[in-house]
Protein backbone atom coordinates (compact mmCIF):
# COMPACT_ATOMS: atom_id res chain seq x y z
CA UNK A 1 0.00 0.00 0.00
CA UNK A 2 1.14 3.90 -0.61
CA UNK A 3 2.69 5.79 1.46
CA UNK A 4 0.80 9.97 1.21
CA UNK A 5 4.11 11.70 0.17
CA UNK A 6 4.45 15.61 0.98
CA UNK A 7 5.32 18.06 -2.10
CA UNK A 8 7.76 19.76 0.52
CA UNK A 9 10.81 17.24 -0.04
CA UNK A 10 11.77 14.91 -2.49
CA UNK A 11 10.15 11.41 -2.47
CA UNK A 12 13.42 9.30 -2.15
CA UNK A 13 14.41 12.13 1.22
CA UNK A 14 10.86 11.40 2.71
CA UNK A 15 11.12 7.69 2.66
CA UNK A 16 14.61 7.91 4.20
CA UNK A 17 13.33 10.20 6.89
CA UNK A 18 10.49 7.67 7.97
CA UNK A 19 13.31 4.91 8.04
CA UNK A 20 15.37 7.07 10.07
CA UNK A 21 12.47 7.40 12.57
CA UNK A 22 11.73 4.21 12.79
CA UNK A 23 15.69 3.27 13.88
CA UNK A 24 15.67 6.14 16.17
CA UNK A 25 12.68 4.61 17.74
CA UNK A 26 13.91 1.22 17.72
CA UNK A 27 11.19 -0.22 15.43
CA UNK A 28 14.28 -1.12 13.54
CA UNK A 29 17.56 -2.25 15.30
CA UNK A 30 21.03 -1.85 14.44
CA UNK A 31 21.95 -4.86 12.58
CA UNK A 32 18.60 -5.33 11.21
CA UNK A 33 18.30 -6.59 7.19
CA UNK A 34 16.38 -3.76 5.35
CA UNK A 35 13.71 -4.54 2.82
CA UNK A 36 15.10 -5.64 -1.06
CA UNK A 37 14.64 -2.43 -3.31
CA UNK A 38 11.96 -4.57 -4.92
CA UNK A 39 9.80 -5.06 -1.37
CA UNK A 40 10.30 -1.70 -0.46
CA UNK A 41 9.13 -0.35 -3.58
CA UNK A 42 5.91 -2.20 -4.03
CA UNK A 43 6.09 -0.94 0.14
CA UNK A 44 5.58 2.88 -0.46
CA UNK A 45 4.23 2.56 -4.03
CA UNK A 46 6.93 4.16 -5.79
CA UNK A 47 9.62 3.09 -8.74
CA UNK A 48 12.61 1.26 -8.00
CA UNK A 49 14.88 3.58 -8.98
CA UNK A 50 13.69 6.14 -5.80
CA UNK A 51 14.69 3.27 -2.99
CA UNK A 52 17.94 2.86 -4.86
CA UNK A 53 17.80 6.60 -3.78
CA UNK A 54 16.38 5.91 -0.53
CA UNK A 55 19.60 3.22 0.04
CA UNK A 56 22.25 5.70 -1.55
CA UNK A 57 21.69 8.64 1.02
CA UNK A 58 20.84 6.14 4.10
CA UNK A 59 24.51 5.09 3.26
CA UNK A 60 26.16 8.51 2.77
CA UNK A 61 24.19 9.72 5.89
CA UNK A 62 26.59 6.22 7.66
CA UNK A 63 22.61 4.67 8.95
CA UNK A 64 22.71 1.85 6.65
CA UNK A 65 25.97 -0.60 5.20
CA UNK A 66 25.64 -2.90 1.98
CA UNK A 67 26.87 -6.55 2.67
CA UNK A 68 27.75 -7.62 -1.11
CA UNK A 69 25.31 -10.15 -1.89
CA UNK A 70 23.26 -10.11 1.50
CA UNK A 71 21.50 -7.14 1.13
CA UNK A 72 21.38 -3.33 3.43
CA UNK A 73 21.55 -3.43 6.97
CA UNK A 74 21.52 -0.63 9.36
CA UNK A 75 24.58 0.16 10.78
CA UNK A 76 25.57 -1.37 13.97
CA UNK A 77 28.13 1.71 14.56
CA UNK A 78 26.12 3.52 17.81
CA UNK A 79 28.27 6.29 17.39
CA UNK A 80 26.41 7.00 13.76
CA UNK A 81 23.39 6.16 15.09
CA UNK A 82 23.84 8.87 18.14
CA UNK A 83 24.54 10.83 15.55
CA UNK A 84 21.53 10.82 13.72
CA UNK A 85 19.23 10.88 16.67
CA UNK A 86 21.00 14.09 17.65
CA UNK A 87 20.44 15.61 14.22
CA UNK A 88 16.94 14.51 13.69
CA UNK A 89 16.44 15.94 17.49
CA UNK A 90 17.82 19.07 16.40
CA UNK A 91 15.85 19.17 12.81
CA UNK A 92 12.38 18.92 14.73
CA UNK A 93 13.72 21.83 17.30
CA UNK A 94 14.97 23.90 14.31
CA UNK A 95 11.49 23.48 11.95
CA UNK A 96 9.17 23.81 15.79
CA UNK A 97 10.89 26.83 16.58
CA UNK A 98 10.87 28.55 12.82
CA UNK A 99 7.14 27.60 13.01
CA UNK A 100 6.47 29.61 16.08
CA UNK A 101 8.53 32.27 14.83
CA UNK A 102 6.83 32.58 11.98
CA UNK A 103 3.36 32.73 13.96
CA UNK A 104 4.86 35.75 16.22
CA UNK A 105 5.86 34.16 18.92
CA UNK A 106 9.30 35.60 20.80
CA UNK A 107 11.67 33.22 22.42
CA UNK A 108 10.35 33.47 25.72
CA UNK A 109 7.11 32.69 24.74
CA UNK A 110 8.34 29.66 23.09
CA UNK A 111 10.14 28.76 25.97
CA UNK A 112 7.35 29.10 28.61
CA UNK A 113 5.13 27.49 26.60
CA UNK A 114 7.49 24.47 26.49
CA UNK A 115 7.99 24.49 30.09
CA UNK A 116 4.49 25.10 30.67
CA UNK A 117 3.85 21.47 28.48
CA UNK A 118 5.78 19.74 30.67
CA UNK A 119 5.18 20.71 34.09
CA UNK A 120 1.39 20.47 33.52
CA UNK A 121 2.17 16.51 31.93
CA UNK A 122 0.25 17.30 28.88
CA UNK A 123 1.13 15.42 26.56
CA UNK A 124 -1.20 14.38 23.09
CA UNK A 125 -3.82 17.25 24.23
CA UNK A 126 -4.22 14.89 27.85
CA UNK A 127 -3.36 14.61 30.94
CA UNK A 128 -0.31 12.01 32.29
CA UNK A 129 -0.76 10.03 35.26
CA UNK A 130 2.22 11.55 37.39
CA UNK A 131 2.34 8.30 39.31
Amino acid sequence: MADKFTGKAPIYYQIAQKICNQIVRGEIKPGDKLPSVRELAVQYGVNPNTVKRVYMELDQMDVSEVHRGQGTFVTENQQHLDELRERLKQDKIRSFVLDMKEMGFTPDEIAMGIQLYFNDGIEGGEKQDES
